[in-house]
Formats: structure tokens, sequence, C-alpha cells
């Protein structure tokens, strides 16, 4: 599906939860800046993303679908639909323990094969748990 470009909060919020997947993440956009290329989101810890039961530490897995998930929204937000990724990657800096996340999107490069993002997973005191760079391919998008 293609949006008009650039994409609302309110156009992205909806369609984060047309993937059975990403809805059940529970991500919430907080703040979209297209001058800036950036996106905030918003998740809570739930009992299916802990490590281990009643740990209340994240396990690494769901960190890294955010990462991709809000990184691929932040070019969505500027291109107008939904990109597939060519690849990320993960670095874990510090445990995410009993706190919700933001994740913080910063377009490196909207280009016209490649966009690249860069990704700040941060905790409720403001730690950066994890960092990603993830690469879609922007060959699908309709022209700009």
């Amino acid at each position: 599906m293609h949006f008009d470009a650039p994409v609302s909060k309110e156009i992205l919020q909806a369609a984060l939860a047309r993937s059975p997947f990403i809805d059940f993440l529970g991500l919430e956009v907080l703040q979209t800046d297209p001058e800036r290329q950036e996106i905030r989101m918003r998740l809570e810890m739930r009992p299916e993303f802990e490590r281990a039961p009643g740990s209340g530490q994240w396990h690494g897995g769901p960190l890294a679908a955010v990462i991709d998930t809000v990184g691929d929204y932040a070019l969505m937000m500027l291109i107008g639909q939904a990109l597939p990724t060519i690849n990320f990657r993960v670095d874990y800096l510090r445990p995410a323990v009993k706190t919700s996340l933001t994740a913080v999107a910063r377009v490196r490069r909207n280009g016209k094969s490649v966009g690249v993002v860069d990704v700040d997973l941060i905790n409720d005191s403001g730690d950066v748990v994890a960092i990603g760079r993830a690469c879609y391919s922007t060959l699908v998008a309709a022209p700009k």
C-alpha cells in the first residue's frame, strides 16, 4: 500500500496494525519529524518479550524486531510505503530490565536503491540499551 509522503503519525500508527506480527509488538508512534528524517516509537514490556519467565529482562529477539520495524517506518514516513529489509545489525549495549523502550530512528540515506537508518533503543532512565543499523531496498518505492 502506498501513501502520500510525508506520511502522518496517524497513518503510520494505523499501518503498524496491518501486520499481525508488528501489531503484536504493540509499538506506539510518539513523534514523526520528516524534516529531520526522524521517528520515535515506544513499546511496553510484556511477559512474551522476557528472556526468562518473571525476569523482566528483554529478550534480544524483540529488540531486533523493533529496530528493523522502526527503521523501516522511518523510511516509510518519507517514501510512502513499507520497504523490504536488505540487512540489519544490532549491538546490545546493556540489559533492558523492567522498563519500557523508546526507539529513535534517524534516516542516514534515502537513496534511489538503498535507504540506511540508524536506530537507538532507550530505556526509561534514558540509557541506550541497543543500537542498530538497517538497510532497505527503495527500488520498490514509487517515484519521488
